[in-house]
């Protein structure tokens, strides 16, 4: 079990001639999870938010990073500021500097590194949120959804062990925030503990390992998603509303259909749920094959080529850098978001699919296929772009697999 990274003990704020914002929250986050805490305006998230690098301070209690107390002076703080990352909902309070370079480079700068090292991190920062080649940019020319990526570039370019997002999607439209959650998930990927606050059940319920429920400064629920979100007295309590996948599963529940115990999280899993409830064992004889291009890689120039020598195939990019990849390809994306899934999804009616993604990524693509074989009992094979007749891959350990499913 992977060790706690963040700690708060019996914490409270009141803000001057205010409210009690947080009123005794207890909770700890563990290394590598993905968390959510949840509840209406006015819970105390973005206050919360704020006592994880040491922004506000807590009138009583303790906040803990890696087992030690935060301190507020003004060394402490600049460590802590730097292994605990925070982006703000609003971008525009967050850029500063005249140009894309500059901002980013503010961390580091900041942090007494030299010039190489300062070149390095923003390279580092803005190839991770797909923005090479803005450097000299005026941050007020560029899109809401650029600005959010800058923002989070500025934080990436000091190498934080936690990246905490306020509302991360606010003010983006659909496709900028399945691109931002992308992103997101990459990030957790490489090693990263994500924190988000959102009062979107529809985005968390899917994507966090581990969510906090809060109303009026105090946690009223934390749980695996399915359990957080489970009781409807609480979701009510919270003015929030039960996530979709979740009440339909109650609903067949309640007419008689037998569930397995672990509730939906995605439409594959509620396909798979229907499928067993309608055809018991059945599953179609021939699946499709899942083909995975590493867009990293100098050896997959031929990309739009080797796509058009198979008719039929659908293509998903995971990541900006691949999506970037497929746009100078001239490539038409099916899949922008939930990749892995819908392609999951095809291969079990039959059809093949490619996944562009990163180096570091690729491993992800085959431990999921491989844990939805292994719990459903389907057999899919996944292979490399590059030689589509090499065998599948396949085989993956097991504690690889159980890496991923972060338990808290």
């Amino acid at each position: 079990m992977s060790r706690i990274v963040l700690e708060a003990r019996d914490i409270r704020y009141r803000y001057p001639r205010g409210r009690e914002a947080i009123r005794g929250i207890s909770f700890h986050i563990r290394r590598g999870e993905k968390i959510a805490l949840v509840g209406p305006n006015g819970a105390g998230k973005s206050t919360l938010l704020q006592m994880f690098n040491g922004m506000i301070r807590p009138d009583s209690g303790m906040m803990l990073f890696d087992n030690e107390p935060i301190r507020y002076n003004t060394s402490s703080l600049r460590q802590i500021r730097k292994r605990v990352g925070f982006v703000l909902q609003n971008p525009d309070r967050q850029i500063i500097a005249p140009t894309v370079y500059q901002d980013v480079a503010f961390g580091p700068v900041n942090l007494g590194y030299d010039e190489p090292a300062i070149r390095e991190a923003v390279a580092v920062g803005l190839r991770h949120v797909g923005l090479e080649g803005f450097e000299r940019r005026p941050p007020h020319q560029l899109s809401g959804g650029e600005k959010k990526r800058v923002a989070i570039a500025g934080v990436l370019s000091m190498d934080p062990d936690v990246l905490v997002f306020d509302e991360p999607t606010s003010g983006l439209d659909p496709s900028g925030s399945e691109d931002l959650m992308e992103l997101l998930d990459e990030l957790n990927h490489d090693g990263k503990t994500i924190v988000i606050s959102t009062h979107d059940v529809e985005l968390a319920y899917p994507w966090a390992d581990w969510v906090i429920l809060l109303l009026e400064g105090r946690i009223l629920q934390e749980d695996v998603p399915d359990v957080a979100f489970g009781n409807p007295e609480y979701v009510r309590m919270a003015h929030l509303s039960v996530p979709t996948l979740l009440d339909l599963s109650v609903e067949l529940g309640k007419r008689g259909f037998a569930l397995p115990g672990r509730k939906p999280r995605s439409v594959l899993d509620m396909i798979d749920i229907i499928e067993n409830l309608l055809h018991g064992s059945c599953r179609n004889p021939a699946p499709g094959t899942i083909s995975v291009c590493n867009v990293d890689e100098e050896a997959t120039s031929s990309l739009s080529a080797w796509v058009k020598t198979r008719p039929g195939l659908a293509v998903g990019a995971m990541g900006t850098r691949a999506k970037q990849r497929a746009s100078q390809e001239q490539l038409t994306l099916e899949f922008t978001y939930g990749v892995i899934d819908k392609c999951i999804l095809r291969a079990l009616r039959g059809q093949d699919s490619l996944i562009l993604t990163t180096g570091s990524m690729v491993g992800r693509v085959a431990v999921r296929v491989e844990a939805y074989c292994r719990e459903s009992g389907n057999i899919i094979s996944v292979v490399s772009m590059s030689t589509a007749e090499q065998p599948p891959v396949t085989g993956l350990m097991d504690e690889e697999v159980r890496q991923n499913d972060h338990p808290h």
